[in-house]
């Protein structure tokens, strides 16, 4: 009988999650800081919390199978279609989806990014449609978003960034938040002013 090697991902706000090496090495990230400190250390993960940790967790574990990227491998399956699981697992609300793009980009992990790209190709009406979100904004309130966002759209034209430009246009789908933590867009944008 055969035993996985498992490793311990730490999240920022310290919940431990033992894991299949195989499967935690589908981060980049991961996979370099395994290399660095060992299989038998933590694997902290400081900007990456428990619920989404979770979540890119299940992510990794259903494509534990698939092939991994190549580099520089725009033409790979993954990059091109979004499968009915992928669909079904990021109809989150517009917080954790943001909270997910940021952790994928974080932990180097192309092709649940490409998920998250597949997202920002789309209008907000192809978005919301894909995600069943009811689009209950007032021109008013439309107006406001786009303003408030206006620096995402113009990095969004320039930049080949897939985090940030899922994050905007992610964050730009509902005037709400569901939580009473900052958003994490407004955090990247603040992060990102001189």
């Amino acid at each position: 009988m055969s035993t996985t090697t498992q490793v311990t991902l730490l999240s920022s706000d310290g919940e431990k999650f033992k894991v299949d090496k195989e499967v935690a090495e589908r981060s980049v990230l991961v996979k370099k800081l395994i290399e660095d400190v060992g299989e038998s250390n933590d694997i902290s993960l400081p900007n990456v919390n428990a619920s989404v940790l979770k979540k890119v967790l299940e992510y990794l574990e259903h494509h534990r199978g698939d092939p991994l990227p190549a580099a520089n491998d725009d033409n790979c399956k993954w990059a091109t279609e979004i499968s009915d699981w992928d669909q079904k697992f990021i109809q989150v609300d517009q917080e954790m989806l943001s909270e997910i793009i940021l952790a994928a980009s974080y932990m180097e992990i192309e092709p649940l990014l490409a998920v998250a790209n597949m997202i920002r190709a789309k209008t907000r009406e192809e978005i919301r449609k894909l995600l069943n979100i009811i689009n209950d904004s007032t021109p008013e309130e439309e107006a406001q978003i786009k303003k408030e966002y206006e620096w995402a759209e113009v990095r969004q034209e320039g930049s080949s960034s897939h985090a940030l430009q899922g994050t905007a246009t992610a964050a730009s789908l509902t005037t709400t938040s569901t939580s009473s933590s900052e958003n994490p867009a407004k955090r990247l944008k603040r992060s990102e002013e001189p």
